[in-house]
């Protein structure tokens, strides 16, 4: 984890609450990798970024307040929230081909016990004189 300050001094209070809270994101059972978070300061607003992939796919969040510490475990938030969708997408996913694979498996059962005829309609061909 590389953690960046803009025009802020990052101190070791700050960097125990930025792992601390990164530790959160263990559940996911996901592997975070090259996480970078920046922080910045400009005037009242204290903003903090968070850049990483996961399974070859960049993930980015931003997050502002007031506060570096509300900063910080709103971003955190952000990112669980895409890491979430992530995983259910994965899931939606494998349910669906589960789901297919099962349709095809009955269909070719039941297309095995019965015939069925393919009838084909006639398709009409209009001359000039009825168009």
């Amino acid at each position: 984890m590389k953690i960046t300050g803009r025009h802020l001094v990052v101190t070791a209070a700050l960097r125990h609450h930025i792992e601390s809270r990164f530790e959160r994101l263990a559940r996911y059972e996901v592997m975070l990798s090259h996480l970078e978070v920046i922080l910045g300061v400009s005037k009242l607003q204290h903003r903090a970024e968070v850049v990483c992939t996961m399974k070859g796919q960049r993930i980015q969040a931003k997050a502002s307040t007031r506060e570096m510490y509300a900063t910080i475990d709103q971003l955190v938030d952000r990112l669980g929230a895409q890491i979430r969708k992530y995983k259910e997408r994965q899931v939606n996913y494998k349910d669906l081909k589960k789901r297919l694979g099962r349709k095809v498996t009955r269909t070719a059962l039941s297309n095995e016990e019965e015939e069925l005829e393919v009838i084909r309609p006639v398709r009409a061909v209009l001359t000039l004189e009825d168009a």
